[in-house]
């Protein structure tokens, strides 16, 4: 017989009982009801179900208010809307807006008024006495007078618009002066007009009028009118004719067109609209020459390049036609 093998009895394992909301579940399943889940105090939604996903609208808004520009506008908008509000709604009182503007007025005024910002006197450098009696009359200014009151640029626009005034720079200098530098004109032709006298530098431009030509006897003379606008031609000319010496009376401007070189003795070279200066040229060339200017000659007619023309005196030219005839007598 074999022997008898111990047989161990199986284990049986039993469940615990449940405590807490398990038990809730166990005793739901053994009575045949639907597990609950109850948390008071987080959802108080009625119903016997609760789905966790957000409702369509709230989606939506979620989407909307993650949009860069949406964010931005909620972080810096609203908070510069909100400032601009706030500063709005206090200036919306006219005394308040009167009492900030008289508040910043005081403080420019003590700073714009300080010692280092005053002007004190004003200086001109380069000008004569009368220029410079001029400049301080169409300037008036009313020293001591703030820096921060004075138009640098006005006021060199007004000194430069004085005829003697070639150019001028203002400046604030050290020390609370007002430094005023001044290039005049300088005169270097008399043009005479049935106006008066007048004294033009290199550009035509007016320096100043004269009562005599006496004053200003160095210089040489130009006359009619329009001349003032050719004073660079007119000074090309006088320049050639300086082998004439003291003979050179002056320029006269004809037309409006071309000029004639006045000499002593009541002499004239009449002289084109084109190339002048080429035309006097050749009549000094041949006075060189044949002293065509030391001959009883009143006028000597460049107009035409290609056909000079000479016209003699009424003396001379009576003492010619006698000579003429009296030679045509004795034949």
């Amino acid at each position: 017989m074999r022997p008898l093998k111990a047989t161990r009895a199986p284990v049986v394992h039993r469940p615990k009982p449940l405590s807490g909301p398990d038990a809730d579940f166990a005793s739901g399943a053994r009575t045949g009801a639907e597990p609950k889940l109850r948390l008071r105090g987080v959802f108080n939604r009625k119903g016997d179900r609760f789905d966790p996903a957000p409702s369509r609208l709230s989606y939506r808004l979620q989407r909307w208010m993650l949009t860069p520009g949406i964010r931005r506008g909620l972080k810096i908008g609203l908070p510069i809307l909100a400032v601009c509000a706030a500063v709005g709604i206090y200036f919306g009182a006219q005394e308040r807006r009167d009492a900030v503007v008289a508040y910043v007025m005081d403080i420019k005024t003590s700073i714009q008024q300080r010692p280092e910002f005053m002007v004190n006197l004003m200086a001109i450098d380069g000008a004569g006495t009368n220029l410079s009696e001029d400049i301080r009359e169409v300037v008036p200014l009313d020293f001591p007078i703030s820096s921060w009151d004075l138009d640098v640029e006005q006021i060199r626009d007004t000194i430069t618009g004085l005829n003697p005034v070639k150019s001028a720079t203002v400046r604030v200098r050290p020390g609370g002066i007002l430094q005023v530098d001044v290039v005049e004109r300088q005169p270097v032709i008399v043009w005479r007009t049935r106006n008066g006298i007048e004294l033009l530098d290199e550009t035509g431009a007016h320096v100043k009028r004269i009562s005599s030509r006496k004053d200003h006897a160095n210089l040489p003379l130009i006359a009619g009118k329009g001349a003032d606008g050719h004073v660079g031609e007119a000074l090309a000319l006088l320049t050639t004719a300086r082998s004439l010496g003291g003979r050179v009376r002056g320029l006269v401007r004809i037309g409006e067109r071309r000029w004639d070189l006045v000499l002593d003795r009541g002499q004239r070279i009449m002289l084109p609209t084109e190339r002048p200066v080429r035309a006097l040229e050749r009549v000094l060339a041949v006075n060189e020459v044949q002293d065509l200017l030391e001959r009883d000659v009143a006028v000597v007619d460049m107009r035409l390049g290609q056909r000079p023309t000479i016209r003699m005196t009424k003396a001379a030219s009576e003492d010619w036609w006698n000579t003429k005839v009296n030679v045509s007598s004795e034949q």
